[in-house]
């Protein structure tokens, strides 16, 4: 089974619509959706794993994209900010995928965002901001800006 972790944008004319539905319907793929705020009329932010055959995987997303909707890989929606990370390892023992995770011949934190579920916790854990998720539709989340 092939699964991606995916960031929606729905145009808020097709908010109203029922295209997550038709990936299981049309496609024969699972999902789960992790994180969702869509009212009607109004741009829509969608957080989904969806998993499937990869042909069919990828049908549903060429179906996405066609639909108006603009699909992201998680990975492409989180950022670790370097500079400003004190290695202090906090958000490893929150992070549920192992995404981040201490190498423990250099102690330094290591960011995998491959597999990261994108579920947030590392950004409200984290006492110096150095993560930063786009999911919000109105703001970043994490990186403090000047």
């Amino acid at each position: 089974m092939y699964t991606k972790m995916l960031v929606l944008r729905f145009p808020r004319i097709i908010t109203d619509k029922p295209i997550v539905c038709a990936l299981s319907r049309e496609f024969d793929l699972c999902f789960n959706i992790l994180k969702a705020e869509i009212l009607p009329g109004q741009e829509g932010i969608m957080v989904l794993e969806l998993s499937g055959h990869k042909k069919n995987v990828n049908k549903g997303l060429r179906y996405l994209r066609s639909s108006g909707v603009k699909v992201k890989d998680v990975e492409q929606e989180i950022r670790r900010n370097g500079e400003l990370c004190i290695q202090c390892g906090a958000c490893t023992g929150i992070c549920p995928t192992t995404a981040l995770h201490i190498n423990r011949e250099t102690m330094e934190v290591i960011f995998d965002p491959k597999q990261c579920k994108g579920c947030a916790l590392c950004v409200s854990v984290c006492p110096v901001r150095a993560m930063e998720i786009r999911f919000s539709k109105d703001k970043i989340l994490g990186y403090r800006t000047p």
